[in-house]
């Protein structure tokens, strides 16, 4: 059976090598329950984005003290991500380079109060691939202020995961419908080969 989402998939596009980014969200170790599905995937795409020289940039999810929690605090009932913990560290599995960039973010959105959106003018980036955890929150919200800042975004369908399918697919149909191209693996492989 088809995924519901294809049908809002109407618009096909590969992402530019030369001009796109690879954003890998929230690989953390909090997260793993969920991200160890997509290791596989999430490398690969990695991966190919490296042999492309398309630069990647990791975020990491974490919180300071209570005066960073935000509305995340009261949503999640204080269980938040603090930093210094091994729940806040990057999963080894993803394989990040010491050479490349981690973003350090407290929100959903990976531009919040970041420098990301500059830092990727000062690449010449037009374009992002996001890929990571949690597909329906950081993941959707990084996706949706890359598109309103001005970025071209593609999105993954096998490098992102939630906590449940319905969740995973209510994004993808808002991404192809409003924000994003969609990609994988197997179209990534084709567009930098």
């Amino acid at each position: 059976m088809a995924a519901s989402f294809r049908k809002f998939e109407i618009r096909h596009r590969n992402p530019d090598p030369k001009t796109s980014v690879l954003l890998v969200i929230d690989m953390q170790n909090y997260f793993a329950s969920m991200a160890k599905p997509i290791i596989q995937p999430i490398t690969t795409t990695i991966d190919l984005c490296r042999r492309a020289s398309v630069p990647v940039i990791f975020t990491r999810h974490s919180h300071k003290s209570p005066a960073d929690h935000g509305m995340l605090g009261e949503w999640w009932n204080g269980d938040l991500i603090i930093d210094g913990t091994p729940e806040a560290e990057l999963m080894p599995e993803v394989g990040r380079r010491e050479t490349e960039t981690v973003v350090e973010k407290n929100t959903y959105s990976a531009f919040k109060g970041t420098r990301l959106e500059e830092r990727l003018a000062e690449m010449g980036a037009e374009e992002v691939i996001v890929t990571g955890v949690m597909t329906n929150l950081c993941c959707e919200t990084t996706a949706r202020e890359a598109f309103v800042r001005g970025f071209r975004v593609f999105f993954s369908t096998d490098a992102t995961a939630t906590s449940a399918a319905e969740l995973h697919e209510a994004t993808l149909k808002n991404m192809a419908f409003g924000f994003a191209y969609l990609v994988d693996c197997k179209r990534l492989q084709q567009a930098f080969s």
